[in-house]
């Protein structure tokens, strides 16, 4: 059927790439300094436990991100059930909707209870006048997502956990190397939770880390992670096995040396979808704040199918079919998805429009600036041709 409607003389041929171009390549930097290091683990015969290359890791993620410690971990999810369980949270924890399914995972999987938020219709992050309505003497923290590398209503939201007493954590996956304020993510709230998994930035295969200025806090963490070992070598928590493993952490400290010649490609490719696709009525690549940094990892394809006529499912098929797999994020939100959906579903009129209009375009260092120009087109004359698409597509697919 994909390729049925790209004959119809929409595009006009076979796929115009001989390579599939993916959302979150991975971004490995110099190979031999990582085998190196790799090498130098095997030597030191020292693979986990927190080996000197994951102290050394955590040591570089504490001074990017401006706080007296982070706490590396096996993944971020584990990162983010570590980081509610060592603060002795119950009850529940407002979050978005608009999120990977990890943020409310981690919740559940403690035993807490997500309660889920409608967020700001431009930033898609969380609306600060919707938590505060939402919360009640069961709260126990706010959850906030700094989402594709935007920052969260930080002061707003700070303001809230304060005046009702209540923990307030960032799920900050998507903004490793991004500021809010001039001030580096990573600082804010009680603490923040930062992935490494191979789709980010910065990857060690998989990865996480939870960042903090918290001393107390980070200790209890170093020991959850651990079995809930404290530093007396006494079990002294029910703790969990999610420590970083040295060949991870190889990999992190080999991306993370690549991490600002990652950011630079990634804000050329940013500009370049910006500059091909401007003016091209219903289709909108959101733009990054100037005054902040970010690491541009995530190039946003916003569509308006009251003006292109065309479904924004329609236009990804399209490009899957051409070879471009864009991404949704996030959809389904995750109020809607079986596991979290109620009867009558919640409704969150934002963050619902907002996960139908949304794809995630590829970038990073393995996506050429010619390999944008043909994405580009694809999705331009997708647009120009949004209404005799969706009656070829009518016609392809019988009702």
């Amino acid at each position: 059927m994909k390729r049925a409607l790209t004959d119809l003389a929409v595009f006009g041929g076979p796929a115009a790439f001989l390579r599939p171009l993916l959302v979150g390549m991975p971004t490995v930097g110099d190979r031999a300094r990582f085998l190196a290091r790799l090498e130098w683990a095997l030597d030191n015969e020292w693979l986990t436990n927190g080996g000197p290359l994951a102290t050394e890791l955590e040591g570089r993620i504490a001074d990017i991100t401006g706080v007296r410690h982070a706490v590396a971990t096996c993944n971020a999810t584990a990162a983010l059930q570590l980081v509610l369980r060592a603060s002795g949270v119950t009850g529940q924890v407002i979050m978005p909707s608009l999120t990977f399914a990890a943020t409310p995972h981690a919740a559940s999987w403690v035993g807490l209870e997500p309660v889920f938020c409608d967020v700001d219709p431009v930033t898609g992050c969380l609306d600060p006048a919707r938590v505060e309505e939402l919360i009640t003497p069961a709260t126990g923290a706010i959850l906030g997502v700094h989402l594709w590398g935007r920052a969260a209503p930080v002061a707003e939201l700070e303001m809230l956990a304060a005046e009702h007493g209540v923990k307030l954590f960032f799920d900050a996956a998507h903004a490793f190397g991004c500021t809010f304020g001039g001030r580096s993510i990573g600082g804010f709230g009680d603490a923040e939770v930062f992935s490494f998994h191979a789709t980010k930035t910065v990857m060690a295969f998989e990865g996480g880390a939870v960042t903090t200025d918290d001393g107390e806090l980070a200790e209890r963490l170093v020991a959850l992670r651990n079995f809930g070992i404290d530093r007396n070598k006494s079990v002294t928590a029910v703790g969990m096995n999610a420590k970083m493993s040295e060949a991870s952490a190889a990999m992190g400290l080999t991306s993370l040396d690549a991490f600002e010649e990652t950011r630079e490609r990634n804000r050329d490719n940013h500009a370049l979808y910006r500059s091909e696709l401007h003016g091209v009525p219903g289709i909108e690549v959101l733009p990054f704040d100037e005054r902040e940094r970010n690491n541009h990892q995530y190039v946003i394809l916003l569509t308006d199918r009251a003006v292109t006529g065309l479904h924004r499912d329609r236009l990804r098929t399209l490009l899957q079919a051409e070879k471009v797999f864009p991404r949704l994020y996030f959809s389904p939100p995750c109020h809607l998805m079986p596991v979290y959906r109620t009867d009558p579903p919640l409704r969150l009129e934002h963050t619902e429009r907002l996960s139908e209009r949304v794809l995630a375009l590829p970038t990073g260092p393995s996506v050429s600036f010619e390999d944008i120009r043909r994405v580009c087109s694809i999705v331009r004359l997708a647009a120009e041709r949004g209404e005799q698409i969706d009656a070829m597509w009518a016609q392809a697919v019988p009702a």
